[in-house]
């Protein structure tokens, strides 16, 4: 049975082929188009009798894709979306089974490798990650980073992918690395539909690409409508490359190559992707290709049909100008094939479509009809050894009647029939406990395992190496500690760059990177334009092609400009292809205390909530900062490390061995010793407990100060639970806002770590004020935690305990 995938071809140039090699490929290309519609066709008919959960497909892209395939070569890139399957057909890098493998969310990676089952259909990924943790040979395969459901989601990292091909051509110092360029000769293929255009992200993108020349093929699928949405209230002209025409590369500029062409016309398409694809090869110019005139046949997924929107007069056109149906034409017209032989391959289409899908069905139905045979069984055996044998057999009885079961059903069964039983003893009983304890553990694999790859090379494993003080150790601001921990890393390891605002030229506004521009160079240390999203994308694209890139937030205040990239596509990369893909992309920035509202926050709880499957850094200083990242970047894991912006001019000892030192993640240090109560704290604020532990000595209070250091993991050798067997109080100081940061360490601290068992009173928090932080040092004081504040919570405290030791204050 024929997979879609293409022949032989590298070149679709009519000149050099005979018309029997010619109409071969035409041929070819048409069968795996049809293929492709009818998978689309099938698709939906499998979501709409209920045996898949969902549908969106690429139907009325296909012909466009074909000719994007045809310029598509190993070592190449795509960060696409949803729409593509044709171009993953014909390219190879899915087929038909796996397509079915994905709509059915089958959790095995050797059936689904895109996601094992972890996302809805049409979003492709290809695992470049190999199961000891090294990288595939990228230059040797065709890659295809994982899909995300945001429409314009994967732009940014489409920039990251084309950048890294320009350092490859251009920094020699990074030529050994032959896995994964030559030359930098790979273009990264991105795509887009016409609606997300109106998205910043891709104004962003696209402005970043056109500076920095990087060979990105943008093309957008242009089929007029956003869902319901029409152009006319989409797109200023109803036309995105009328809208983009002043970022058109003219003589002496730098720009983008723009290119339209209708989505219908084979030839025309197959003649455009081969000029575009060859000039952003060769010359490192990004192109962006509108494809027009597209059409949608099903409407935008199976949630609706486009009837309700669309009017009669255009479903009458797209029914014309479906490609489908003009490539068809032509292919009459040209005497390219009969209509016999096109009858013929469309027949044997249908039925090639069919017997994969049913194959994928089965695969998936078979195993899970094992888990309902060996659940029923098991509740058989119960049904004579319980008072509930009735109830029991009734469970088992609705077990087997399910039509099309999943894997839910057995176990909710077995469950509830553990719940009937709970009071028994039985031999029955027992096997059916062990099952499920068994079954728990295969689907915890498949469903919630990969938040990070995990492999030996993750900065959790990385060796604990501890920073080394000559006796007469300088004292040098913290800025330059951090400085000297950059410089190391970078003449250790070629790999590594940084950029963002103001990092280049000036060594970023607190120092830490300044004069490493001018000893290494602008390609590896190089500034940015004002352009968040764009600088996460950038670097993340860049991580997943062998670089070590570290990018640059200036404030954690503007993380939010970049959010939507690190909480949808590096947050959760691991996690949804099962841990076949990594970006070791580190985020550096800074926080907590200086003045104003737009430059002194602290959103803990929001990097915690939206960005997990990240590790999370807050080092009390820039020593402790160093050695985390000497940490990641000999991990292959995302991070962020956020810098106390109040920090850079304290005064630190500089260790000896400042480039080589590692702080471990996860292992919470103990800051100071105490018996009367344990605080918590991180980053900024420990400074302000510690300061207040030395009043609080005076006033007969012994204080434990436990720092966490990393949030994410959070205190894997349970120092905290540790503290409070001793003290059996807790109160946890934190910046951020009430119920943020402060609630997520209670949970680990009191839940995780059995802590509840231990307090004598109720645990605590100060945190800062639910309003951002005004400006002024009195707007600080009023704010944020203070000493004066840490002094009199915990004083209060020990007086809700002992009023007669430590009378109110007030």
């Amino acid at each position: 049975m024929p997979e879609a995938a293409i022949i032989d071809h590298d070149k679709f140039d009519v000149a050099e082929l005979s018309f029997a090699d010619f109409r071969s490929i035409v041929i070819n290309d048409y069968r795996i188009a049809y293929e492709s519609r009818q998978a689309s066709l099938l698709g939906r008919r499998e979501v709409l009798t209920g045996k898949a959960k969902f549908g969106i497909f690429g139907d009325g892209k296909e012909i466009a894709q074909l000719a994007m395939a045809k310029a598509f070569r190993k070592g190449d890139w795509r960060a696409g979306y949803y729409r593509d399957q044709t171009f993953m057909f014909a390219t190879g890098m899915t087929n038909m089974r796996e397509f079915f493998a994905q709509l059915y969310a089958h959790p095995d990676i050797e059936k689904e490798p895109a996601s094992g089952g972890r996302q809805m259909n049409c979003h492709y990924g290809t695992r470049f990650v190999n199961t000891d943790g090294s990288w595939v040979n990228q230059v040797e395969a065709m890659n295809c980073a994982s899909d995300i459901s945001t429409t314009g989601g994967s732009i940014p990292r489409l920039l990251g992918l084309a950048y890294a091909s320009k350092l490859y051509r251009d920094n020699q110092e990074l030529a050994d690395l032959t896995n994964f360029s030559v030359n930098g000769n790979e273009v990264a293929f991105g795509t887009i539909g016409n609606g997300a255009t109106s998205e910043g992200l891709f104004f962003e993108v696209l402005n970043a690409a056109g500076i920095l020349q990087v060979p990105m093929a943008l093309s957008i699928w242009d089929d007029a409508y956003a869902i319901s949405v029409p152009a006319s209230l989409q797109t200023v002209k109803e036309d995105i490359s009328e809208v983009v025409k002043g970022f058109q590369r003219e003589t002496g500029t730098n720009g983008v190559e723009i290119f339209k062409v209708r989505g219908w016309d084979y030839v025309a398409l197959c003649e455009t992707y081969e000029i575009a694809i060859k000039l952003c090869r060769e010359e490192h110019v990004p192109v962006l290709i509108h494809v027009t005139e597209m059409t949608q046949p099903q409407g935008h997924s199976t949630s609706g049909s486009h009837e309700r929107y669309k009017s009669e007069e255009r479903l009458e056109w797209e029914a014309e100008h479906d490609c489908l149906l003009q490539m068809r034409k032509w292919m009459l017209e040209a005497a390219i094939a009969t209509e016999e032989e096109l009858v013929q391959l469309e027949a044997i289409a249908k039925k090639t479509v069919r017997a994969f899908q049913r194959e994928a069905w089965n695969a998936l139905g078979d195993e899970i009809k094992t888990d309902i045979d060996q659940a029923a069984r098991l509740l058989d055996n119960l049904v004579n050894h319980s008072a509930f044998g009735d109830d029991i057999h009734v469970i088992a009885a609705a077990l087997r009647a399910c039509v099309d079961p999943g894997r839910k059903e057995a176990i909710s069964a077995v469950r509830k029939a553990l719940r009937l039983t709970a009071k028994e003893t039985t031999g029955p009983r027992t096997a059916l406990v062990n099952w499920l304890a068994d079954e728990n553990a295969k689907n915890y694999k498949r469903f919630n395992t990969k938040l990070f790859t995990d492999t030996p090379e993750s900065p959790l494993k990385i060796e604990a190496v501890p920073a080394v003080y000559e006796p007469n150790a300088r004292m040098l601001d913290g800025r330059e500690i951090l400085n000297a921990c950059f410089d190391a890393n970078f003449e250790r390891d070629k790999s590594i760059v940084a950029f963002g605002e103001d990092l280049g030229a000036i060594g970023d506004v607190n120092q830490g990177f300044a004069g490493l521009q001018a000893k290494y160079g602008d390609l590896r240390i190089s500034d940015t334009g004002i352009r968040e999203t764009s600088i996460i994308g950038q670097g993340m694209g860049m991580a997943m092609r062998g670089l070590r890139p570290i990018a640059e937030i200036q404030y954690m205040d503007y993380l939010l400009y970049g959010l939507t990239v690190i909480s949808d596509d590096l947050a959760s990369l691991s996690y949804r292809t099962a841990g076949g893909q990594k970006a070791p992309l580190i985020i550096r920035t800074r926080g907590h205390r200086l003045e104003g509202i737009w430059h002194s926050g602290s959103p803990m709880g929001m990097i915690l909530s939206t960005m997990r499957g990240l590790h999370v850094c807050v080092p009390r200083d820039m020593t402790q900062a160093a050695g985390m990242y000497n940490t990641l970047l000999r991990g292959d894991e995302p991070a962020i490390v956020v810098e106390c912006l109040n920090g850079y001019r304290l005064k630190e000892k500089i260790p000896a061995n400042v480039g080589d030192f590692t702080v471990p993640l996860g292992k919470a240090e103990l800051m100071r010793e105490g018996n009367d109560i344990t605080i918590v704290s991180y980053g900024s604020t420990l400074r302000v407990v510690m300061e207040a532990a030395d009043e609080l000595q005076e006033l007969g209070i012994n204080v434990e100060v436990v720092d966490p250091q990393t949030l994410y993991p959070f205190d894997t050798e349970n120092l905290c639970g540790s503290s409070l067997s001793k003290t059996n109080k807790l109160l946890v100081v934190d910046e951020d806002l009430p119920g943020a940061a402060s609630a997520y360490i209670l949970q680990k601290v009191i839940e995780e770590q059995k802590g509840y068992y231990l307090l004598d009173c109720p645990p605590r928090t100060l945190c800062a004020k639910d309003h951002r932080p005004p400006y002024g040092t009195d707007g600080d004081y009023y704010t944020k935690p203070s000493v004066d504040d840490v002094v009199e919570v915990v004083y209060s405290m020990m007086s809700d305990s002992d009023p007669v030791r430590f009378p109110p204050i007030y």
